[in-house]
């Protein structure tokens, strides 16, 4: 099929991606299934391409006990609070329902389930565009806005022996409820926000051993506004090198979370350091004994979900890629938000905004307005 021309491609309708969407509305770019030929000559035009079926980002797959009143890291999308919830409702009912409204009210016609396959330069013009392969068409943007975040990209820590364990292995991005280990014995691996908090509610039912690779520092709390800024600084400049992001917390230190303090009432917020390896029946430690195990728990966090990129050559020797201010330096036609020190709910609200500050001020949008006035339209919609 021949490929569709919008102005902006926003790849991802998570939290970043419907910021980045309800800035362009405010900016007066219209989606591309909609509006007149007038109109996209005027303003621009742009879409949303989401892979999932229904709205919510990431939330709507997230763990069957997560509560309203537990869930962490709740931030508005950009003019819209959260509607008041019973804090005993799932979170993946409550908040993907937010999104859906978002998406309605601020008329962004998102495209799903509509999957990414590759992103790549329709030629050697540094001024021309990107196209964006889909399992649905072909779509040339003047920009692209890579919102799709890190929860397609669950990570694994390899360790040797992790094929002989006879019990069961999961990642957090598979993990339901904590029913299912009662009475079992569950190592969590993790020293995140995410690992806690599961450790505090698998503990209520079963018993567990918790292992992570550093000590831990509960300093986010005491941590004060110049050291935070100096901290993110740092994710800053390792994008900005090449070097793969890392997170936010590793610099900044843990929340002292009342999960924590509840597990540690009970006398199961007890680090030990990680294993050196995985067999049969358990994990051997640092010291030589084994801890008997019938389920690790893999909390280990998320990577960037950028595959899809990679046609465009932009990884370094180091693994990452070079961005500043949320924008590629090697290809200044692409955004990533979400990405390094924008990965959380509100750094990809203001990334979101900033990407589309940036193209407004490119000034190559909008399109030409001789392709409205002879008749041509670029409003047409990538088929589902």
């Amino acid at each position: 099929m021949s490929a569709v021309r919008v102005d902006v491609a926003v790849i991802g309708a998570g939290q970043a991606g419907l910021s980045a969407g309800h800035h362009l509305r405010r900016r007066g770019f219209v989606p591309a299934s909609t509006g007149t030929a007038a109109q996209a000559a005027a303003t621009g035009t742009f879409v949303v391409l989401d892979a999932d079926a229904a709205p919510g980002g990431a939330w709507q797959h997230r763990w069957e006990s997560l509560r309203m009143a537990t869930v962490n890291g709740i931030h508005e999308l950009p003019g819209a609070p959260v509607p008041p919830a019973d804090p005993s409702a799932s979170a993946r009912d409550v908040l993907p329902a937010y999104f859906a409204a978002y998406e309605r009210d601020n008329d962004l016609r998102v495209e799903r389930p509509v999957r990414v396959r590759s992103v790549s330069r329709v030629d050697d013009d540094p001024r021309g565009r990107l196209r964006v392969a889909t399992d649905a068409g072909t779509c040339d943007a003047r920009y692209v806005i890579n919102a799709t975040g890190t929860w397609r990209r669950p990570f694994w820590p390899r360790y040797p022996g992790a094929e002989t364990f006879r019990g069961e292995q999961l990642h957090v991005h598979d993990y339901v409820a904590a029913e299912r280990f009662a009475g079992r014995r569950v190592v969590i691996v993790g020293a995140g926000i995410s690992a806690i908090q599961l450790l505090d509610e698998i503990s209520r039912v079963a018993e567990t051993f918790w292992v992570t690779r550093d000590e831990l520092r509960w300093d986010a709390d005491q941590f004060d506004t110049a050291a935070r800024v100096a901290a993110i600084a740092g994710v800053e400049e390792r994008v900005r090198q090449g070097l793969p992001p890392g997170s936010v917390i590793s610099v900044t230190g843990l929340h002292r979370s009342r999960w924590a303090d509840e597990a540690e009432q009970r006398g199961v917020l007890v680090r030990h350091p990680m294993f050196r390896a995985i067999e049969p029946d358990g994990v051997r430690m640092p010291g030589g004994t084994l801890e008997r195990a019938d389920v690790i728990l893999w909390a280990t966090g998320f990577r960037a979900d950028v595959a899809h990129l990679a046609p465009l050559g932009l990884r370094t020797p180091a693994g990452g890629m070079r961005v500043a201010n949320g924008r590629s330096l090697d290809e200044p036609r692409l955004f990533l938000i979400g990405y390094g020190p924008s990965q959380s709910t509100v750094g990809a609200n203001r990334a979101g905004r900033d990407a589309v500050r940036a193209i407004v001020r490119d000034g190559t949008v909008p399109p030409d307005a001789a392709a409205a006035a002879s008749g041509g339209t670029t409003q047409e919609s990538i088929p589902v």
